[in-house]
């Protein structure tokens, strides 16, 4: 209980403001209402992949001025403006009078809801695992800066017979908290086995009181937040992995021209116990010696390098023919 009410209309007043700005009387405020839910619905439709979260709209007695915030304004806009003033005579047939758009960019569209939202339902309808696809949209967002995120899904996921309701969270998303900044967005994936819902929830941090939400400064905010430190701890470095080199041999026992040398099974002699794919690499490349070399004497010569490898000089020289 008590988990049903929606989060925008919960905090209408106290710190989310209004949509739609205008007075009306008794006699036009119902044609008013109705005229603002088909701009919203027409730009919806037509324009829905610039991505919009949210339109505002505000009236005078001349002019309606629309604002729209949108993640790809290039969408919208349409080379040379082309697009914009389409729009702009389709909203003035629908209005009856003179419209004024406004656009605003969307710096941060991983804040949104309603583009999460869209963004999970455009990789279901693409057939993408549900679980992955939301997965990959939490850690997105959280990656942002989101303090919180919630993402319920509901239809036949997966292709299955019966429907059910899929839930993943993350963080804090305190839902009864009015200073509490949660944004709250849906989406529709119209799949070939049916519709599934999403619906986003996410927590922004807390807005002071008397304050109200700033969509204009939140939309125009760049940059990406700084990532905080590594869940599991600094990365450990290999317990085999030399500070000077990794593969080879070590520096102090490179061979010089004209003269052989052979290791032992321990290909490092600094490395402590050696693993099998080691052991193995180091046969091989003693077996390809055996096959290059030609025979020879073998006449110990002293050495300064370790005691753990010996160095062996061939008694007369050699012409290798291919």
């Amino acid at each position: 209980m008590g988990q049903k009410i929606h989060p925008t209309g919960y905090r209408i007043g106290t710190i989310e403001p209004w949509a739609s700005r205008w007075h009306g009387g008794k006699k036009n405020f119902a044609s008013l209402l109705l005229q603002d839910k088909n701009i919203r619905d027409h730009i919806e439709k037509e324009y829905g992949s610039a991505g919009i979260p949210r339109i505002e709209i505000e009236r005078t007695g001349e002019a309606v001025n629309v604002i729209i915030y949108t993640a790809r304004p290039g969408v919208l806009v349409g080379r040379k403006g082309i697009r914009i003033d389409q729009l702009k005579a389709e909203l003035q047939a629908i209005a009856g009078m003179t419209v004024h758009l406004t656009i605003h960019e969307v710096k941060r569209p991983e804040l949104s809801a309603g583009l999460v939202a869209e963004v999970i339902a455009d990789a279901l309808k693409r057939r993408m695992a549900f679980r992955r696809a939301v997965k990959k949209a939490i850690q997105t967002t959280m990656q942002a800066g989101a303090l919180g995120i919630k993402v319920e899904l509901n239809g036949r996921l997966g292709g299955a017979d019966m429907a059910r309701t899929a839930k993943e969270r993350e963080g804090r998303v305190p839902l009864s908290t009015l200073q509490a900044n949660v944004e709250y967005g849906t989406a529709e994936s119209r799949t070939t086995y049916g519709i599934i819902g999403v619906k986003v929830w996410i927590y922004k941090g807390d807005i002071d009181r008397g304050q109200k939400v700033n969509y204009r400064q939140a939309s125009s905010a760049g940059g990406r937040f700084e990532r905080g430190p590594r869940r599991g701890g600094p990365r450990r470095k290999h317990r085999h992995q030399s500070p000077r080199r990794r593969r080879g041999r070590p520096p102090s026992t490179r061979a010089t021209p004209g003269t052989r040398t052979t290791t032992s099974t321990t290909f490092w002699a600094t490395a402590g116990t050696t693993t099998r794919r080691r052991q193995r690499a180091s046969r091989r490349r003693r077996g390809r010696c055996r096959l290059l070399v030609a025979p020879c004497r073998r006449t110990r010569t002293p050495t300064t390098t370790s005691s753990r490898a010996s160095v062996w000089s061939p008694s007369r020289s050699f012409v290798s023919r291919f």
